[in-house]
């Protein structure tokens, strides 16, 4: 089995990301992959893939230029927070050593000096009249599907890892998803890091990928609202649940695309697996540290059939945070018809269950009889139990308080040479699962008089999922 382990000790951020994985191809294809990358058609792009060296080791360093100019360049991870708030983003510091990716979360009106007790190295100071892209969820979409020549299953990769940070930014902001404006993350450095790391996951396509705890670094962020601690608040929603730490190092360095790609694509997290490894990358910062500021990167085959369990001292790799509680309402009947029960199920439904569905059982006297189990939300406990009483001849509903862990879920539409179908895509805990809906295919299928299976089989193709 193919797997990729991504050491984390320094944080992550999305160049260092792309650097690292680039420095997993061989050498003869580099120059080649440099240029697919030119050629996607993001918006006055341009990708170098630098030779860099830090603590003696030698590395890649991915600079984006953006018509002519590293636009997210200093920090030394780059900071690529998405600071999204929707004030503007006035850059009044010196950034002289620092350089994460460069795309501040915080948005912050940033007359402020990040104070990571060492200084940013930016080459410019966001005085010079460069404007900064402030870009909502729906330009990001109509940037990806209208502007990128992107295969369709690395398009949506990206489409997920930008929702998991508009999640985030949701979230910590208390806005809607639909109103939350990406400062620099929208930025074309952004979308050109989180890009890169796609489509080379795509490429070299691991079966596992595993990830060291994340060294999220120390310290503080000052900006126009106060002082942020590291990691920025977005990022430590992004990261709820990951086995992460923070050490000697004072500065932030796990940024929020880092911290949105590790999550989408992981499978898990904790030590390195035992492996052969076959090729190793080391992707680079620009500032220097007294450790070698790098992602490291090996990718190998498992010796054993299975990957071992990978834990931490601190943290299972399993403990992922759940998505809030839910009631599941239970109740057995073994005198209603089946069409009774449908129209029970369907009220339920139109009421806003989450889940309603049937068991068969066996009750008293041997008598067959159906498993009723709803769930639904706390709050709606009580109507739900009175729409089992009301709908249903029981005399009696049970309660269960649980747990829930749940995918994130987006739809979106694709065009297709059948069509245009939406395509549902469904990612978090290391998964990542695209199907396209069914009443898009029966309608194509019917549509072009053919069997269902090949509708599918062709939409499949060309959407490569």
């Amino acid at each position: 089995m193919k797997v990729l382990y991504i050491d984390c000790s320094m944080g992550a951020a999305g160049d260092m990301l792309s650097a690292a994985l680039f420095e997993l191809l061989p050498k003869e294809e580099r120059e080649a992959f440099v240029e697919k990358l030119n050629s996607r058609g993001i918006p006055g792009v341009k990708y170098v893939a630098e030779p860099a060296v830090k603590c003696g080791i030698t590395g890649t360093h991915m600079s984006v230029l953006v018509n002519g100019e590293e636009e997210g360049c200093g920090c030394d991870h780059h900071h690529d927070h998405e600071h999204s708030h929707d004030h503007e983003h006035h850059h009044d510091h010196d950034h002289h050593e620092h350089e994460h990716e460069h795309s501040h979360e915080h948005s912050h009106e940033h007359d402020h000096e990040h104070h990571h007790d060492h200084e940013h190295e930016h080459e410019h100071s966001h005085e010079h009249g460069h404007s900064h892209h402030h870009s909502s969820m729906h330009d990001i979409e109509h940037i990806i599907g209208d502007h990128m020549k992107l295969p369709t299953s690395v398009a949506l990769d990206v489409l997920a890892v930008y929702q998991e940070i508009a999640e985030a930014e949701s979230h910590v902001h208390g806005q809607p998803v639909d109103q939350i404006h990406f400062h620099e993350v929208g930025s074309m450095d952004a979308v050109a890091d989180i890009t890169a790391v796609c489509l080379l996951m795509k490429k070299l396509a691991p079966d596992e990928v595993i990830v060291s705890p994340i060294h999220v670094g120390s310290g503080t962020v000052k900006c126009a609202h106060g002082i942020l601690p590291v990691p920025a608040p977005a990022t430590a929603r992004i990261l709820q649940g990951i086995p992460t730490y923070s050490a000697d190092i004072n500065g932030e360095l796990c940024t929020p695309t880092g911290a949105a790609l590790l999550k989408h694509f992981a499978t898990g997290f904790g030590k390195q697996p035992m492996m052969k490894t076959s090729a190793i990358g080391y992707g680079m910062g620009k500032k220097d540290f007294p450790r070698a500021n790098c992602v490291r990167v090996m990718i190998g085959e498992t010796i054993d059939e299975e990957i071992p369990a990978p834990v931490t001292e601190s943290a299972p790799a399993a403990s992922f945070a759940s998505n809030g509680e839910i009631i599941e309402l239970s109740c057995n009947v073994d005198d209603m018809t089946g069409e009774a029960i449908g129209f029970a199920m369907d009220r339920l439904f139109e009421a806003g269950a989450n889940e309603v569905f049937t068991v068969p059982c066996g009750m008293k006297k041997s008598r067959p009889g159906i498993l009723l189990r709803v769930l639904c939300k706390p709050e709606d406990k009580e109507k739900f139990v009175k729409l089992l009483f009301k709908h249903t001849t029981t005399i009696g509903v049970r309660e269960t308080q649980m747990q829930r862990y749940t995918l994130d879920r987006k739809i979106y539409e694709v065009d297709t040479s059948l069509g245009s179908v939406r395509v549902k895509i469904s990612s978090g805990y290391g998964v990542t699962r695209k199907k396209v809906e069914y009443e898009d295919l029966a309608r194509l299928a019917k549509e072009k008089g053919i069997p269902l299976s090949e509708a599918e089989e062709i939409i499949h193709k060309d959407l490569d999922v």
